[in-house]
């Protein structure tokens, strides 16, 4: 990949070499790391080398009365300003200048301090523009020009106010095991980065789920980028979230996916283990006998916190275990305490974010 900011920019760390030994270092430190719980071979899952972003946040820097994009600095010393960035998806590479002229054109860069993109893999954009004051009427006039001319959805925000001009949210597809899943992204809201690695982290973990059967109990289902797939694979499948926006997100993807057997609830890790075990009643379930439920398998693709001691203990019930994690260091520090019911027997590492020391893991484990 090219870029003229490797360097200065501070959004990607690790470059030199190329992509290739990137993610070789990465693999290497990993096997090295999860030596003491996994022997076998880790499947390794590679990105796009470049335009693999479907996400990204810039600032709009200011200078002379003119407006740029910005990125902090690697040295921390203040942002750099570019022109173009090679890590975000070809739908927003291609839209960023035309998208900064109209800005410029129609006048409407007065206060906005930051520009968020959200893309589709087919080209559908969502665009957000945050100012540092007040949205009126004749900015949605101007927004509106810029939203037809350009083919885009925009959103104003700013202290107190978010204006929807359209909609606010793209529709994305993604091919996975031969099937079309699509699914609704809203801004704003929790969704994976990189679509193309997506895929295949899903793909691979319904390899991990083939002949378990029974129902499945997902915790931090999000918008149920995992859960609907996982649906062919059980006979039902239990889903929380304790995002409000993404349950709804969830419910309006299974429709739109002709899904049935899901029950979405807006519970979090620790009030589904008290509804599970009898500790407290909760309205949200009204309706759903969760006792009823044969939940053998659990999946879990919590935040960088990592799921902790207590939801660890409860993981220790289940005979299947799989595991997504967007941090090694504590998906490291729950396996000690998981090693002690269960055996890993897969593992793999998907390399959702070039350049930079993150990764996503994925971990299938079964009881002793």
């Amino acid at each position: 990949m090219n870029c003229d900011y490797f360097g200065i920019c501070g959004s990607c760390r690790h470059y030199e070499g190329g992509y290739d030994a990137q993610l070789s270092w990465k693999t290497a430190n990993i096997q090295k790391q999860f030596a003491p719980y996994f022997q076998g071979e880790i499947d390794v899952f590679t990105s796009k080398e470049e335009h693999f972003r479907s996400r990204s946040e810039f600032k709009i820097y200011h200078d002379d009365g003119e407006i740029f994009y910005a990125m902090n600095r690697a040295d921390k010393q203040g942002v750099v300003k570019i022109s173009s960035c090679s890590i975000v998806s070809e739908p927003i590479a291609k839209l960023m200048g035309p998208l900064l002229e109209a800005i410029r054109k129609e006048g409407i860069g007065h206060r906005l301090f930051g520009v968020d993109f959200l893309s589709t893999q087919n080209g559908e954009v969502v665009v957000s523009f945050l100012y540092h004051r007040a949205l009126d009427e004749e900015w949605q006039v101007s927004a509106r020009r810029i939203e037809t001319e350009l083919g885009i959805h925009i959103i104003g925000r700013s202290r107190k106010q978010k204006v929807i001009l359209s909609q606010d949210f793209v529709t994305e597809t993604l091919r996975i095991r031969g099937r079309d899943y699509r699914y609704v992204h809203i801004e704003n809201s929790f969704t994976q980065p990189n679509a193309t690695v997506n895929e295949k982290m899903v793909g691979w973990s319904l390899d991990q789920m083939e002949g378990i059967g029974g129902d499945l109990l997902e915790l931090y289902c999000g918008a149920g980028n995992f859960t609907i797939p996982f649906a062919s694979k059980f006979d039902r499948v239990l889903a929380t979230e304790i995002s409000k926006s993404s349950i709804m997100a969830a419910k309006r993807n299974m429709e739109l996916n002709g899904v049935g057997n899901i029950d979405f609830v807006r519970l979090s890790a620790e009030e589904f283990t008290q509804a599970l075990d009898a500790e407290r009643v909760f309205r949200r379930l009204e309706g759903l006998d969760v006792s009823d439920y044969r939940l053998k398998t659990l999946f879990v693709d919590p935040p960088r916190s990592g799921l902790g001691e207590e939801p660890c203990t409860f993981a220790a019930r289940f005979e299947h275990l799989l595991y997504i994690s967007c941090n090694p260091e504590t998906l490291l520090r729950d396996l000690e305490q998981l090693s002690q019911t269960h055996t890993v027997v897969s593992m793999a590492l998907f390399d959702q974010f070039p350049y930079t020391h993150h990764l996503e893991m994925g971990v299938k484990l079964i009881k002793k």
